[in-house]
């Protein structure tokens, strides 16, 4: 993808990245909803519109600084509203809402593959090679966001999910830590540890994605 300039590549990259982070968002609160929480519904966030979940730092400077400087794409948007008093069992169901969001980035990156496999097939076309570098970029972010999440630190969703499964006075003490949870993510990013510990694992679905449209990692 060489022939590609910083800018193009950023043009190209906007709809994956933008997608990627609002869809997650956006299926927090269907699942809400499903489960009885109208609060999304109510205050105009259960949209697959873009403009009703952009946060400006997290969804827009932060995911193209990263991509620009060639560093673990990180982004977020704004969190969709959710209140589990209307659950049933507010723990389990707050795991489910949390468990929504990487099962929709799993979605997107099976999409993106089948998009990648389709550019394969269009050898000669000049929208050929822009598609699949738009796959490419879909792909990988998706698959970030998906193992991202899914780490057992407040606010990210794998937290919710472990506070819905382990015992009540466990999952107090996960929440405890939330007001501190962004600041520890942004220490493992910016140190460079939280790289290391999920890139190898970001790199066996990417590669797995890969051969399913066709490609080796390296193709």
């Amino acid at each position: 993808m060489q022939e590609f300039s910083l800018v193009q590549k950023i043009a190209i990259g906007v709809i994956p990245i933008l997608f990627a982070i609002t869809l997650h968002e956006f299926a927090h609160g269907w699942v809400a909803r499903r489960l009885g929480d109208p609060t999304a519904s109510s205050m105009g966030r259960l949209t697959v519109n873009p403009l009703a979940h952009i946060d400006p730092l997290g969804t827009i400077l932060i995911p193209l600084l990263t991509m620009m400087f060639g560093g673990f794409i990180f982004g977020w948007a704004k969190p969709v509203p959710i209140d589990p008093r209307h659950f049933q069992d507010p723990r389990r169901g707050m795991a489910w809402v949390g468990l929504a969001g990487p099962a929709a980035n799993l979605l997107m990156a099976l999409f993106w593959t089948w998009v990648l496999s389709m550019s394969l097939n269009l050898e000669g076309i000049n929208l050929a090679v822009p598609a699949a570098l738009m796959a490419q970029i879909g792909i990988i972010i998706n698959v970030i966001l998906m193992v991202l999440n899914l780490l057992p630190i407040p606010p990210l969703d794998g937290s919710r999910v472990l506070a819905g499964i382990v015992p009540p006075d466990w999952a107090r003490n996960i929440y405890r830590i939330e007001p501190y949870g962004l600041l520890i993510i942004m220490a493992l990013l910016f140190t460079g540890v939280l790289g290391k510990i999920l890139w190898p694992i970001v790199q066996s679905f990417y590669g797995f994605f890969f051969q399913l449209a066709g490609l080796s990692i390296n193709g």
